[in-house]
């Protein structure tokens, strides 16, 4: 047993001895193919870097090749550019030096003509020196010969330079004004030829009395009343003059005041027609009919202001225009003219791009002063622009209207047109009547006028007064002063005339050669 023991215990150990040594052989095997990989490994490095190096070297050889070939490219391009420039400046010192040799050459010449200029100022003095003295010498002979002094030649030209002047100024002032009036009257009479043509109005006629026709004329007693106490009491009521005895068969009002006159012709009327006749039956009927007549002149001044569509019109003032209705004015009914004169207002001012609204505006209350003018002193103008500015209106619209009889001077186109209007609605055929008198009046005055002149020969008013022809004699008036003498008429015929349009004034120069045949 013990055998066995030591036995196993020697195999044992001579099994682990021999692991061990097995071990150790294994590793051993193991180092040395360890080292072979990494000899391997290494010599395998080393072949890589040689060729890496080379690689690198090869690369380095064709980048210098490269940089030295892009230097000397570069040289040479510089080199070139160098040339280049030592070539100009080579170019521009010759262009320097022949321009100096140029200058040199222009000197001299200038130097010569400097000494010639100077001999030629000394001969052209002497020369002056020669000049003057004939001309003294000349002069002498001529005053001599003459026998007038300096002066009196001296004035004798400066006056006949001055006709001469004067006439041909008249000649190009003549000419200029053809032309201009030639222009500006085709555009004129286009934009008034299409206002006229888009309006139309009626023709009315003045009144300052009224005719109420009578059934029977023993109605005349009734309306005298008992020791004349209903005619007076007519009278009182309504501010007129009644005349009862003139006319058969009728009763004729009389009154300045168009809207008396109204309410004492309706007030009539309706007497005659109810056959009531007396004093209380008077004053209250007077009442009644003033009542009813200021509604219907508010009505008319209404309808006045919706038929020219402008807006904002004060209460006051559209009963003023509603009192123009019963307003005559040189035979022409003022409410019809205002509306006229709005409507060719707004037409020319459409015409011209002016503000339309503003046009009418000023074209309906330029005369509306004219309703109150026999109650307030002072022209209608200006008494119609206070109204307005008593009432808010605009300044521009103020200042036309106190402006469009020429009372002030012109601010704007507006002040202009409502005075062209104005007068296209007052002149227009059949808008005014004028008596025979005032007629032959202002034919005669236009006549003697142009009279008045130096050179007039003979005038002759035609067209009812818008044409003056003047005969000149020729020998007294140049051509060229008769466009001055027209200028002059005219200006004297608007300084001392009131006329409605325009007056043309036609200045006839001419001379006759006649002879006769025996």
């Amino acid at each position: 047993m013990t055998n066995v023991i030591i036995i196993s215990a020697i195999a044992g150990a001579a099994g682990l001895a021999v692991g061990v040594i097995a071990v150790l052989l294994i590793m051993a095997a193991r180092k040395d193919s360890a080292v072979k990989a990494a000899e391997k490994i290494r010599r395998e490095a080393e072949k890589e870097a040689d060729h890496i190096v080379r690689e690198a070297r090869v690369s380095a050889k064709s980048d210098i090749i490269k940089m030295r070939e892009e230097c000397e490219n570069e040289l040479k391009e510089r080199r070139k550019e160098q040339q280049n420039i030592e070539k100009r400046l080579s170019q521009r010192e010759e262009n320097l030096e022949r321009r100096a040799d140029t200058l040199e050459s222009k000197m001299d010449d200038l130097e010569k003509k400097e000494k010639d200029i100077a001999q030629l100022r000394e001969r052209l003095s002497s020369r002056e020196n020669e000049l003057k003295q004939s001309i003294s010498k000349q002069i002498d002979e001529l005053e001599r010969i003459a026998q007038l002094d300096r002066s009196s030649a001296t004035e004798m030209l400066l006056e006949k330079l001055k006709n001469e002047v004067k006439n041909e100024s008249g000649i190009l002032v003549r000419t200029i004004l053809d032309e201009a009036k030639e222009k500006a009257e085709k555009e004129s009479r286009r934009i008034l030829t299409c206002a006229i043509q888009r309006y139309a109005s009626e023709c009315t006629y003045e009144r300052t009395t009224a005719t109420i026709p009578l059934p029977t004329d023993e109605l005349k007693g009734r309306i005298i009343g008992r020791e004349g106490r209903n005619i007076r009491a007519i009278e009182a009521a309504t501010g007129v003059s009644i005349l009862i005895d003139d006319t058969p068969e009728a009763v004729v009002i009389s009154c300045f005041d168009p809207i008396r006159k109204e309410v004492a012709r309706q007030l009539m009327e309706r007497l005659i027609g109810d056959g009531r006749i007396h004093p209380t039956r008077i004053e209250e009927l007077a009442k009644k009919i003033a009542k009813e007549l200021d509604d219907e002149l508010f009505s008319v001044g209404e309808a006045a202001v919706l038929e020219t569509g402008i807006q904002g019109v004060a209460p006051q003032v559209v009963k003023l225009l509603g009192r123009l209705k019963y307003r005559y004015s040189f035979s022409q009914n003022v409410l019809k003219h205002s509306l006229e004169t709005a409507y060719f207002m707004g037409m020319i001012a459409a015409e011209l791009g002016l503000d339309e609204q503003k046009a009418k505006r000023i074209g309906l209350f330029h005369d509306i002063g004219k309703a109150i003018d026999h109650e307030v002193e002072g022209p209608h103008a200006q008494i119609g622009a206070d109204i307005l500015r008593k009432h808010n209106e605009a300044a521009d619209v103020i200042h036309a209207v106190a402006a469009h009889h020429g009372e002030l001077e012109v601010n704007s186109l507006y002040d202009i047109l409502i005075n062209a209007c104005d007068t296209l609605s007052a002149s227009r055929p059949g808008a005014r009547s004028e008596t025979t008198e005032l007629y032959l009046k202002r034919l005669e005055q236009l006549e003697s006028i142009a009279h008045d002149f130096p050179g007039v020969e003979n005038c002759f008013a035609l067209q009812a007064g818008r044409e003056v022809r003047v005969i000149v004699t020729p020998e007294k008036v140049h051509e060229g002063e008769a466009q001055m003498l027209a200028k002059d008429i005219c200006q004297r015929i608007e300084k001392e005339m009131n006329y409605p349009g325009q007056i043309k004034v036609t200045i006839i120069r001419e001379t006759r050669s006649v002879e006769y045949a025996k």
